[in-house]
């Protein structure tokens, strides 16, 4: 049964930050760029190097070559392929510290809303005291006053 809660949780989880993903336009941008340059490298590898023998292949090294896997079953072996695989090697770390980043800025921001929320409701009951407080004083200040009044009849009543 605790198995089951937390995988409901796990999903729901999961669903609102898809949701607060896909509400984010840089991430859009970024995964549209990393795919317009994986396809655009892919068949310019295929152009200037012998040893990628299809467009397909030329798209799989350039996304092997992003990702930075490497699997090394299409490689580029022409000083231009190598040199455009460079490229994309440095290419690949700017998008991923890129989209590291989105994501951060997602995750963050959730802990920062939710952070406000309970700052909201932490300044309501510090008002909320402080009236109070301020109710507490003012009858204080008047039962010392009573008080003293007491204090002189008292007085008055023992000099007679």
């Amino acid at each position: 049964m605790q198995f089951r809660q937390t995988f409901k949780d796990s999903l729901y989880w999961f669903k609102n930050l898809l949701v607060d993903l896909s509400t984010k336009r840089s991430l859009g941008y970024i995964l549209i760029i990393a795919l317009v340059v994986t396809l655009t490298a892919g068949v310019l590898l295929y152009i200037i190097d012998s040893n990628i023998h299809s467009p397909l292949d030329g798209i799989w090294s350039a996304w092997v070559t992003m990702t930075h896997v490497g699997f090394g079953d299409v490689v580029p072996t022409s000083f231009f392929g190598r040199l455009l695989a460079a490229l994309l090697i440095l290419f690949g770390l700017a998008v991923f510290s890129l989209f590291t980043a989105s994501l951060s800025v997602v995750l963050i921001g959730k802990n920062i809303d939710a952070l406000g929320l309970e700052m909201r409701h932490v300044e309501r009951e510090a008002s909320r005291i402080e009236s109070e407080e301020s109710l507490v004083l003012k009858e204080l200040a008047r039962l010392h006053q009573r008080m003293d009044e007491l204090e002189n009849r008292l007085e008055s009543l023992r000099s007679k």
